[in-house]
């Protein structure tokens, strides 16, 4: 056993160490500056970079250029970061850049309440990008989840060549819990599909059978083009609308149609049950418990735990669905991701239990809406 007291956030950066990041740029916010603070620890003496930007801007700009150069690179902030992150996050996306981006989320909205937790940005994640295309947000429920997710992270990233978020929490990022790091089950690390140096090259062409186009470092032997703007295969700029269309419909196709193989969650089955509680992050531990304590009642439930926020994972949630005749929806917002429930499940008797106040959801308020609705 290899028993470790560790924080969320400090897993997190352990996760990336083990994913093989060797570059962080952040600028301190609080909950997410621990984040920087064990980065700092880990990198330098394994030949990485760790270092602060002048500001949120910089910081993830600094992350995309080492990431053009080959680095897996990674970034932390919270709410209000995420808001200057945008623009780049566009870059990001357009220009297929891989990156790894902490938002452990505080209470919001503007500066709010930087030692009180919430979930405030999920839709903001999926959202915040010029022209809406798709991102891949995970979403951890413990430090073990810290770990394994911030693998999957940089693995997502280096497949599909895009920003990947790791939707964290004060309450999950600044708790200390005691981890097992020797038993925990650690993912295959996943690098960046290389192009052939013999052939030529196209930075944005694909194969039939690949949807992410191979790779070739900037400032390496051979030249390659890199732009934000609207680009072909070539990387130059065009205004041809049809391959533009094509471009625009295989950055989203080659996220959605491929959700099923990192569709990630836990799933908590009562026999009897007419209910299914649906929660993700720090809340699911509270509706874990509420889940244990319904058992011995005359209102069991079952509980599934999203760890797969973006894309919506349609199929998971279409099948689990089938033997209840009642969601109950909880999420430390007002209502974000019920939104997506009730969407894909536009039959279902959907309830949804949510606050934003800064306290934690307790048990006993879970077990309050599914035993009197």
């Amino acid at each position: 056993m290899a028993l470790t007291l560790m924080e969320g956030n400090e897993a997190i950066a352990w996760g990336a160490r083990l994913a093989g990041c060797r570059f962080f740029a952040g600028y301190p916010i609080t909950p997410a500056t621990t984040v920087y603070n064990a980065m700092l620890r880990h990198l330098p003496p394994e030949g990485g970079i760790c270092m602060q930007g002048e500001d949120e801007i910089a910081s993830i700009g600094f992350c995309l250029g080492a990431s053009m150069a080959g680095w897996k690179a990674m970034t932390a902030t919270s709410g209000p970061g995420i808001s200057l992150y945008s623009e780049q996050i566009s870059f990001a996306i357009g220009s297929e850049i891989p990156v790894v981006i902490v938002d452990v989320q505080r209470l919001g909205p503007s500066t709010g309440s930087a030692t009180k937790g919430a979930d405030g940005d999920i839709q903001f994640l999926r959202w915040g990008n010029s022209g809406g295309l798709p991102v891949i947000v995970l979403a951890p429920v413990d430090v073990e989840d810290c770990i394994v997710l911030t693998m999957e992270a940089f693995n997502l990233a280096e497949t599909y060549r895009c920003p990947v978020f790791i939707a964290a929490n004060k309450e999950i990022s600044m708790t200390r819990e005691t981890v097992d790091l020797a038993a925990i089950h650690l993912p295959e690390i996943v690098q960046r599909r290389a192009a052939d140096p013999e052939a030529s090259f196209l930075p944005f062409g694909v194969s039939n059978d690949h949807a992410a186009p191979d790779f070739l470092p900037i400032g390496g032997d051979r030249p390659v083009r890199q732009t934000s703007s609207t680009h072909g295969p070539d990387g130059y700029i065009t205004t041809d609308p049809d391959v533009i269309a094509r471009n625009q419909s295989r950055l989203q196709r080659k996220i959605i149609s491929d959700v099923h193989s990192f569709t990630y969650f836990e799933e908590m089955t009562t026999p009897g049950a007419d209910t299914l509680i649906i929660a993700y992050g720090i809340t699911a531990r509270a509706a874990q418990t509420a889940v244990e304590t319904l058992s011995a009642t005359d209102t069991p439930a079952s509980l599934l735990t999203l760890k797969t926020l973006w894309p919506v994972p349609e199929d998971l949630l279409r099948q689990k669905a089938t033997d209840y005749d009642r969601i109950v929806v909880v999420e430390m917002n007002l209502g974000q991701y019920v939104r997506e429930i009730q969407r894909v499940l536009p039959d279902r008797d959907i309830r949804f239990l949510g606050q934003m106040n800064g306290e934690l959801i307790k048990p006993n308020q879970i077990r309050e809406v599914v035993r009197h609705g």
